[in-house]
């Protein structure tokens, strides 16, 4: 028989009640036969389908009777709603409107993620359906018999498809069919909410620190545009409440994370800390930003595990980006958790303005650049003499103040030489206070120019690679000579490929390189047919003077720097190494860092090294070298492993080193991990955590790894 929509079918939209089509618009009929049953009995038969809005049934019969306003369907029955809900069933009784319906035999299936199979569902005025004994997981159901691994049996369930909430009476929560625990009522979102206020998945904790506790993390939603995440922590030494709270603005947002604690590793001292950051986008293109650091004591965020840093920054930020100009000022404050560091004795107030713009003035070509900056730093002490030892004058105060103004300009000849043309002049005054050696002021004018030339050559092999040479030239001069001021900015300096044409290497403009000094190198890249990326880049600078500022193992001591080397290499096994190193003039490593990363469908490894030569100006009297591993490992389609160390090879024993352990499938995710610090010190001492954290999936949006899905052997 020939499926088709008759006209019979079509007299359907005309006889429901207005009152169906005001709620989800005119009816649609389609079946292989329709036919009228006496008067006032429509009945289709044989693939039948109807359409109300975005709701869609299909049976093999569908009854209509204009009377009583009712819809009488035989299945098996596929209903869809929206595309988020599908009920199966295998009779029904509803209006004609489908908002009020009665099924037998139902399974709700909510957003390909939930089901819940029932003895009867009523539909409620097209918002609720009340489920009757009823059985819920989010685990696939196979043929064989076999019961899921968790379901929640309940006597009756209601879900609220307008605040996506399901309310269970009754609840008991089984693990492969054997009961675990009884709850008289249960709430929990739909998959379809991405935020509902209530509890969320606890975890299991265990540190020699904190001792052994639970975290049983609230969230509380309050609003579409903010929101409350309140944990409490009880563990054997401690009493810990934590918070994170987040709030969305039309034009920016803030977030604050915390906690309060009482613990025995302090006994009688209020323990807290208090993270917060925010941006903003304001008026005229201005970016406003800021964030808070700051905790009661100095160990309680490694403690507790909340951050591993050993100074906090917190800073308020104004900055305006614009494609000719930027501008930015910052308020910064400092704090040290170091041992043996007083806060009042370093830069612990921070102020910086800065702006830049840049021209392209017609009559000289290039680009003309005029900037300007404004620094100060604040120590609390007002000691003018160096009280403590360390070689630092206690309380000094120090403000300067940078312009300059700087033209550049590129050619490029027919050959393919490249030139680039940079001169450029500027004046810095500074300001010093509570220092007894150093004057109260003082002030340079530096004018610079440079000419840096390149010839990039390129050639393709027969394989298809494709090779640049790019060997390059700096000539450079900078005038001037550095003022008797203090160095509190550029004690650390980095020297990379990313600043090897730098006419002065310096991170702060509170000293400059000074003289003549030639710059020279060669990079080179290949780019291979089958995904084969490398680079390499050589480089050394020669100078007139020797600038005493630069420590030993920064690269650049003495006349003759450091040779940099530095290159890259990807491959299309998922293979990625970088490296840098900085070799003397006896070919002495000075300086070296690498980085490996092997990533694969299965597995991921990375490792780091670092070594640092012995440097007193830098505060390391001895070397420094330090490995880093880190890894996941598939093993099955549910099981994965996790493990990280990082070793001091110096002292030839591990630092920190942790492994975890994770069983994951569409239903149930559970996570082990256990970690050990093995490092000492005054305040500090070896620690081990474990945690354990059970989850039930399903009930959030984020659930739809299809990977961790189990195969039913039927």
């Amino acid at each position: 028989m020939k499926r088709f929509l008759s006209p019979l079918a079509l007299a359907l939209c005309l006889v429901l009640p207005v009152a169906a089509e005001e709620a989800a618009g005119p009816a649609m009929l389609v079946a292989d036969s329709v036919y009228l049953d006496g008067k006032t009995r429509l009945v289709a038969e044989g693939r039948v389908e109807a359409l109300s809005g975005d709701t869609r049934i299909m049976a093999q019969k569908i009854t209509y009777d204009r009377t009583a306003g009712t819809l009488a369907i035989e299945g098996p029955i596929r209903i869809e709603e929206g595309g988020s809900i599908t009920v199966l069933a295998s009779s029904a009784e509803m209006d004609a409107g489908f908002q009020n319906a009665v099924l037998k035999s139902a399974r709700v299936v909510l957003d390909q993620q939930v089901q819940l199979a029932a003895y009867q569902m009523n539909r409620v005025n097209g918002r609720y359906s009340q489920l009757y004994k009823t059985a819920v997981t989010s685990c696939r159901i196979c043929n064989d018999g076999t019961p899921p691994l968790w379901q929640i049996r309940a006597r009756r369930v209601i879900h609220d498809q307008v605040e996506k909430q399901l309310y269970f009476e009754g609840a008991q929560l089984r693990v492969k069919d054997v009961p675990i625990f009884y709850l008289p009522y249960l709430r929990l979102p739909d998959p379809t909410l991405k935020r509902a206020s209530g509890f969320m998945i606890p975890s299991l904790n265990s540190s020699t620190t904190l001792g052994t506790g639970i975290r049983i993390p609230f969230f509380l939603r309050m609003g579409d545009h903010r929101d409350l995440t309140i944990t409490p922590y009880l563990s054997t030494k401690a009493r810990t409440l934590e918070f994170t709270y987040r709030q969305a603005y039309k034009r920016g947002d803030i977030s604050f994370d915390g906690a309060i604690s009482r613990d025995d590793e302090l006994p009688g001292t209020t323990r807290a800390y208090l993270f917060g950051e925010g941006a903003f986008s304001l008026a005229h293109d201005i970016q406003l930003s800021f964030n808070i650091e700051a905790t009661r004591d100095d160990t309680f965020l490694v403690d507790y595990g909340y951050s591993s840093k050993d100074r906090l920054e917190s800073e308020f930020a104004l900055n305006r980006t614009k494609r000719d100009s930027y501008s930015s000022a910052a308020l910064i404050h400092y704090r040290s958790l170091r041992f043996g560091e007083i806060n009042a004795n370093i830069p612990s107030l921070i102020a910086d303005m800065t702006h830049e713009e840049r021209f392209f003035p017609r009559a000289l070509g290039g680009e003309l650049r005029i900037g300007t900056e404004l620094h100060s730093h604040y120590r609390y002490s007002d000691a003018g003499t160096d009280t403590d030892g360390d070689g630092i004058v206690d309380g000094r105060d120090v403000t300067r103040l940078n312009a300059e103004l700087s033209w550049q300009r590129n050619w490029t000849t027919a050959h393919g030489l490249q030139a680039k043309v940079f001169s450029g002049v500027a004046a810095d005054q500074f300001y010093t206070a509570q220092d007894t050696l150093l004057s109260a002021s003082a002030n340079e004018i530096t004018p610079m120019a440079a000419l840096a030339l390149r010839w990039p050559m390129q050639k393709t092999m027969q394989n298809g690679s494709h090779h640049i040479v790019e060997p390059f030239v700096q000539f450079g001069w900078v005038g001037g000579e550095n003022p008797d001021v203090a160095n509190d900015e550029s004690t650390r300096v980095e020297f990379d490929e990313g600043n090897l044409l730098d006419l002065t290497h310096f991170p702060s403009n509170d000293r400059r390189e000074r003289g003549r000094m030639l710059t020279y190198g060669v990079n080179w890249s290949r780019t291979g047919p089958q995904g084969w990326d490398s680079t390499l880049t050589l480089g050394q600078i020669l100078r007139q003077k020797n600038h005493v500022d630069f420590s030993a193992s920064s690269g650049l001591a003495g006349t003759n720097s450091d040779v940099l080397v530095a290159g890259q290499l990807r491959a299309p096994s998922g293979l990625a190494l970088t490296g840098r190193a900085l070799f003397d003039t006896d070919l002495d490593l000075t300086k070296a860092e690498a980085r490996g990363t092997w990533q694969q469908k299965r597995f991921g490894v990375g490792a780091s090294y670092v070594w640092l030569d012995a440097d007193a100006d830098e505060d390391r009297n001895d070397i420094v070298a330090e490995l880093s591993l880190d890894s996941l490992y598939r093993f099955s389609r549910h099981w994965a492993g996790t493990a990280n160390m990082r070793y001091d090879v110096t002292a030839d024993e591990a630092a920190e080193a942790g492994i975890g352990l994770q069983y994951q499938n569409e239903c149930v995710k559970v996570d082990l991990s256990l970690s050990r610090r093995f490092t000492s010190s005054t305040i500090l001492s070896p620690a081990t955590e474990m945690s354990l954290t059970v989850g039930l999936l399903g009930f959030n949006a984020s659930s739809r790894d299809k990977s961790y899905t189990r195969q039913c052997k039927d």
